[in-house]
């Protein structure tokens, strides 16, 4: 990868395609009618086509680039977060001060601002939480508390990179595990099993769950001041919409987690012990477009063997050292809400999977269970 700005930016171009959805959602709020498909369509369906097109990339950029050039690939998921306020507040000023939308619109539209801030904002605060500075730490708290998902990043951090294909994480999804069995699931588990570990990591440091170090104090002041600002902007219409928006994020965001380990675990060693995560503990995708769209997230197999690698120096994984998902996450998303149709496409590879590296394994059902005695 040159260090050349100029060539820096032209190569990180590709990742600012995220921008594309401001002017989609602008259009929709303004226009109503069949505008308002436009923003879920090109998340879904055209990033899809365009995969289909585009084919795969496999190829690797130097894991030891310096940072400094990586500026361009950096700024897209700083810029963001602004850009994502204002627009999604002006969103919800808008339409609760003219009411130019019916109801049935008015959901349309909020499911595509939540894909936008769920597959946009969310995928940015992950890539964002897991820097070393506290800045960026900041713009990732800041960005989850316009989706009222702070949680995310003490559950992330501190139990599903920890844990992930073991029982304890839940956000692995089981096989033969819906979606629709998954998501209230880890509605309920979550933001229990994060608040327990800031506690043990406050305890450990003697000090009370409700000392002021603890982050979910910083998370619920952001959120509260979310929202105030959706009453302030919108009233109670504007604060509907905000909440509403809120819950298609996190639905978008679950629903990445349920295709990215689903049905696949770490070997139970005895006494309480998992092996170390390794590559096959995930599910990958080398699909340009929705990797470009996803900065990376599809090799998700380095992204847990390197948390902290910026996603432009992730790597591929071959299909012989880590699973590969037929299509890129946005179009395996929308199969993951039909039930039927997942399981067919992906019990039969997770079947190949666990005959590949782990033949020794006959009872799988404590990996689903969670009961090793």
């Amino acid at each position: 990868m040159s260090a050349h700005p100029i060539t820096n930016l032209k190569s990180a171009l590709p990742f600012w395609m995220t921008l594309v959805n401001v002017p989609l959602a602008i259009m929709g709020t303004l226009w109503g009618g069949w505008w308002l498909l436009a923003l879920p369509a090109y998340g879904l369906i055209l990033v899809s086509i365009l995969d289909k097109i585009a084919g795969l990339n496999e190829a690797n950029a130097d894991p030891d680039t310096v940072e400094a050039d990586l500026f361009w690939y950096r700024a897209i998921t700083v810029l963001w977060v602004p850009l994502q306020f204002v627009l999604l507040f002006w969103i919800i000023g808008y339409v609760s001060a003219n009411r130019h939308l019916n109801w049935l619109e008015v959901i349309v539209l909020l499911y595509g601002v939540g894909i936008m801030t769920g597959a946009a904002g969310i995928v940015y605060a992950h890539e964002l939480m897991h820097q070393r500075n506290k800045f960026e730490r900041w713009l990732a708290d800041i960005l989850l508390s316009m989706v009222l998902y702070s949680h995310f990043r003490s559950e992330h951090l501190l139990v599903h990179h920890p844990y992930v294909g073991t029982p304890r994480d839940a956000v692995t999804a089981r096989y033969n595990e819906s979606f629709f069995h998954f998501f209230p699931r880890v509605l309920r588990e979550c933001p229990q099993s994060a608040w327990k570990a800031e506690v043990a990591l406050l305890k450990r440091r003697d000090l009370s769950p409700f000392d002021r170090r603890n982050p979910f104090w910083r998370y619920a002041a952001l959120q509260l001041g979310m929202i105030a600002m959706a009453l302030i902007v919108g009233g109670w219409f504007g604060l509907m919409m905000f909440v509403v928006q809120a819950f298609f994020a996190a639905w978008m965001l679950e629903l990445t987690n349920y295709i990215e380990h689903y049905g696949l675990t770490r070997k139970y060693l005895g006494n309480g012990k998992f092996e170390h995560v390794k590559p096959q503990h995930s599910w990958n995708a080398a699909h340009k477009v929705s990797n470009w769209l996803l900065i990376n997230l599809q090799r998700h197999s380095d992204h847990h063997y390197k948390p902290d690698r910026r996603f432009p120096l992730l790597q591929h994984h071959a299909e012989d050292q880590a699973p590969q998902l037929p299509y890129g996450y946005p179009l395996m998303t929308s199969m993951a809400m039909v039930p039927p149709v997942w399981r067919r496409m992906m019990n039969p590879r997770v079947r190949k999977w666990r005959a590949m590296y782990y033949p020794e394994i006959t009872d799988w059902e404590p990996y689903k269970r969670g009961d090793f005695a």
